[in-house]
């Protein structure tokens, strides 16, 4: 990892994870910076700050439900309110380290399908079988992501990932770090980038 780098860490069920998916490269770019993509079990996170899901709490998913629709119309980009909210995604975060550790730029493109896939076609990608057909189409072994996803050394990058960004100090998603400085939510993309066009704050 660079000291450069943009650390972007998320959750695949966040919808203000794939919000700020779509938009963090190319913040990124016009300050010459690499983002490195880092997937978590934020609900890690939520037993430590005795918390949950925000489309689970009463009265808030239901106002949440409504403000990323707003957000993402706003952001001009597409968005569907899955029926299956919030989708276990341990599956997709375990097929994202395997080919990251193979092919990090096929990791993020499968990261991004899985976002794309769930969040603006309201697909539920839960399942092995769901993530493996995302890896096929872009030319990944399906047999092979299947059997990675069940493969103990992969579920153990993926909790090690999740206490990095734990005592990191990452509670939700998206969670980003740069120069060593936090940024919670993709509202604070702008804060972002006023930290990259100053040297910071």
């Amino acid at each position: 990892m660079s000291d450069h780098s943009i650390d972007f860490f998320f959750e695949f069920a966040s919808p203000y994870g794939y919000l700020a998916s779509l938009k963090i490269e190319e913040v990124a770019e016009r300050y010459s910076r690499q983002v490195h993509w880092r997937p978590f079990m934020v609900g890690a996170a939520f037993k430590i700050t005795n918390s949950a899901p925000n489309m689970m709490i009463p009265m808030k998913g239901d106002y949440l439900s409504r403000d990323i629709i707003r957000c993402a119309k706003m952001l001009n980009v597409p968005i569907t309110i899955p029926d299956v909210s919030p989708m276990n995604s341990l599956a997709a975060m375990r097929a994202f380290y395997w080919l990251n550790g193979k092919n990090p730029e096929v990791a993020v493109k499968l990261a991004k399908a899985v976002f794309r896939g769930h969040w603006a076609e309201g697909r539920d990608l839960s399942s092995v079988e769901a993530v493996a057909a995302e890896a096929v189409a872009l030319g990944v072994d399906g047999n092979a992501c299947a059997e990675a996803i069940q493969n103990p050394a992969i579920k153990e990058v993926l909790k090690r990932e999740t206490l990095t960004a734990i005592e990191r100090g990452a509670f939700g998603s998206p969670f980003f770090f740069v120069d060593g400085e936090a940024y919670w939510g993709h509202d604070r993309l702008e804060q972002i980038e006023y930290h990259l066009q100053n040297g910071g704050f």
